[in-house]
């Protein structure tokens, strides 16, 4: 009788994510250049391949577009090395991605590739990995930023130095404004490391070194297009003519500053993103964008399956796994598409 019921609530759970499980749109990620940095090169190719393995992935939520490209090019990589996969929406819940987490080690994944929805509340899923005895990888969030040698055995991370990203954008546009003016920045969720990390990067270069730029508002606009036009239109409105940038914390919500600037016909007023989306690059090409930070998708999206891999394959290998930013600018966002 208790087999029967392990049975029973094992197809249960089964059919839960499986009803849980999106098919994201085949979009191909932004291409970095022939001459892109590597990632960290300590990290050591799988051994063998991956064949048998089920790996559990739990997605902050599909609805954003850069994650959809993470997770392509990890399925991609899984389905060259024989690996299944299984996928879970958190939607944006953390409540719902715990629940997911708790069914997918239920149901037997051999490793977890969690892209976490608030990094400040990841020790739950922490702990649940560590009691099932199987490897956790955080994949783009990282939920130990600042204390990696700190993590425990058999966490991981995979993902780019967010601050960088935040002294890359204002780097390229302090000179652009002749080190004057007001901007705005327009912020992902709160709770996430990369909004607060590329803010913080922005904020520092500021005071470093454009003592003369004021930061005019910062506001959040959930990493989303459409609210981003909102709040800019609210900022052209308060800050008329003092407005002459806008920083955002990804390209989707720069292109929501450039559809709000547009209607209001303030072609003066300097936009840049962080990602290197296909939109992104083509609003470059066009002069309405100017740059992005690219964000090596492919990079984390293979990464954090190979740290899986080699976890599961006994091979040594460091906890951490960086991808770097580069800066794309009209001047070589050919390079990038």
């Amino acid at each position: 009788m208790k087999k029967l019921l392990v049975v029973i609530l094992v197809l249960v759970l089964a059919m839960g994510v499986t009803a849980c499980q999106q098919t994201p749109p085949p979009v191909a990620p932004p291409t970095p250049p022939a001459d892109a940095a590597p990632a960290d090169e300590t990290q050591p190719e799988p051994a063998g391949n991956g064949e048998g393995f089920t790996v559990g992935y739990i997605i902050n939520d599909f609805g954003d577009t850069f994650q959809n490209f993470i997770f392509n090019a990890m399925q991609d990589y899984a389905t060259a090395n024989g690996v299944t996969v299984i996928n879970a929406d958190a939607n944006e819940s953390t409540v719902t991605q715990l629940n997911e987490v708790e069914n997918m080690i239920v149901l037997g994944v051999d490793a977890l590739i969690v892209v976490p929805v608030d990094t400040s509340a990841m020790e739950p899923i922490t702990r649940a990995a560590q009691e099932a005895n199987i490897p956790l990888i955080y994949v783009n969030r990282n939920p130990f930023a600042g204390m990696e040698d700190q993590m425990p055995a058999g966490v991981y991370y995979v993902g780019s130095q967010e601050i960088e990203a935040g002294f890359m954008q204002m780097r390229h546009i302090g000179p652009m404004l002749d080190g004057e003016g007001g901007i705005a920045i327009l912020q992902g969720i709160l709770s996430n490391e990369g909004a607060i990390m590329r803010t913080q990067g922005n904020q520092q270069i500021i005071e470093e070194e454009f003592p003369g730029i004021e930061i005019l508002a910062m506001e959040t606009a959930n990493w989303q297009t459409g609210e981003a036009v909102n709040v800019v239109e609210n900022w052209i409105t308060a800050f008329g003519d003092g407005l002459n940038a806008v920083l955002a914390n990804n390209d989707d919500m720069a292109i929501g500053a450039i559809r709000a600037l547009q209607m209001a016909g303030r072609e003066d007023v300097l936009v840049m993103g962080i990602d290197g989306n296909p939109n992104a690059l083509e609003a470059i090409e066009a002069g309405e964008l100017m740059g992005s930070v690219f964000q090596d998708a492919v990079g984390q999206g293979q990464g954090s399956l190979r740290l899986a891999l080699n976890a599961l394959n006994g091979v040594e290998q460091p906890s951490v796994l960086w991808v770097p930013f580069q800066l794309i600018t009209a001047e070589n966002v050919a390079d990038f598409m």
